[in-house]
């Protein structure tokens, strides 16, 4: 093999096996971290907000009651910005993450090389999710939790903070996405990367909340391991 070509193979090789150990620490780091849990799991009671944890497989989404004497979220986000408008929905749930994840892949199967690329690595832009729920349903993806006042009005401010507003202080609705009847997107802040995901920003919801979460995750298992009978 001459010079030049033996040269090339052996930066190549350096190069994956660079990218190979990578993305082995990166899984390790993963796993290791999500399973160490930050802060403690809330208890039913009197003044309880009830809200929930959903995933739908790919995003995680923080689901809280719709009105109640803290926050009325319909003045911030409308039920005439889904398809459906329909004001009987009493819960909400909010999910950040790419915006290009979020409107050209609702499942993992339609996920595009290029998407993945830009999103990983801090190139695309970021969106808030919102969608309207009549009531969740607790199962393998959803689990309730239980805020007092003092930890919702954390969670509300966290989640207030990352919408990008407009000039008259108003969210940006992303007119034309949505999933079903029942959803919209919005222009968020922040940048989606490998280090912070759709997912990573939920778990700091729940930490800026008060709640049980891992010490950092990339993954919705990191979250809803610590709300299933191993995380216990």
């Amino acid at each position: 093999m001459p010079s030049t070509l033996r040269k090339i193979a052996k930066g190549a090789a350096y190069a994956g096996g660079s990218i190979v150990g990578a993305l082995v620490l990166y899984g390790v780091a993963a796993v290791g971290l999500s399973a160490v849990p930050v802060g403690k799991r809330g208890h039913s009671a009197p003044d309880a907000i009830e809200a929930y944890v959903l995933s739908n497989g790919v995003h995680t989404d923080i689901v809280v009651p719709v009105r109640n004497a803290q926050m009325d979220w319909t003045q911030l986000v409308r039920y005439t910005d889904t398809p459906a408008a329909d004001s009987s929905m009493r819960y909400v749930g909010f999910g950040w993450g790419d915006k290009g994840f979020y409107l050209d892949t609702p499942t993992w199967a339609e996920l595009k090389p290029s998407t993945a690329f830009k999103a990983m690595f801090w190139l695309g832009e970021s969106a808030m999710h919102t969608t309207f729920h009549n009531q969740p349903v607790e199962g393998s993806d959803c689990v309730k939790i239980y805020l007092s006042p003092a930890q919702y009005s954390q969670l509300i401010e966290f989640i207030r903070n990352s919408f990008d507003y407009d000039v008259q202080g108003r969210v940006e609705h992303i007119q034309g996405h949505s999933y079903g009847q029942h959803d919209a997107f919005y222009e968020a802040k922040r940048t989606y990367n490998l280090f912070y995901t759709c997912n990573s920003w939920a778990n700091e919801a729940l930490k800026a909340a008060g709640q049980r979460a891992a010490f950092w995750t990339p993954f919705d298992a990191g979250i809803f391991w610590h709300y299933r009978d191993g995380g216990k």
